[in-house]
């Protein structure tokens, strides 16, 4: 692992916390987990608009957690590391746990 001052690797750690604060880029991540694919088939089984997926991967690429290869005439993209699915898995489960606490707290009689 990179030794990096704590600023910096804050900084870092931020900008990814950044990419994943949209739904639609989580949707992206756990798709591609699936397997690789060509921008028109996110698309496609998102139910978006090409330019709104092709937005959302320019950002997860710019974080590198997404990379792309050339396929042909078109682009393959798919998971830089499929460890991001993991961070994303244990942030569902804190989720869960936070909601629970909060519902605990509303519920008492």
């Amino acid at each position: 692992m990179t030794h990096l001052p704590l600023e910096e690797l804050t900084v870092l750690h931020a900008a990814i916390c950044q990419a994943l604060s949209d739904p639609k880029r989580i949707l992206i991540l756990y798709t591609l987990d699936e397997c690789p694919r060509h921008v028109n088939d996110l698309a496609a089984d998102l139910g978006l608009p090409q330019p709104t997926v092709s937005h959302h991967l320019r950002v997860l690429r710019q974080q590198a957690l997404v990379l792309t290869e050339r396929d042909g005439n078109g682009t393959l993209y798919r998971l830089a590391d499929s460890r991001i699915i993991d961070v994303l898995e244990t942030m569902r489960l804190v989720m869960f746990d936070a909601l629970k606490r909060k519902t605990a707290v509303f519920n008492i009689t």
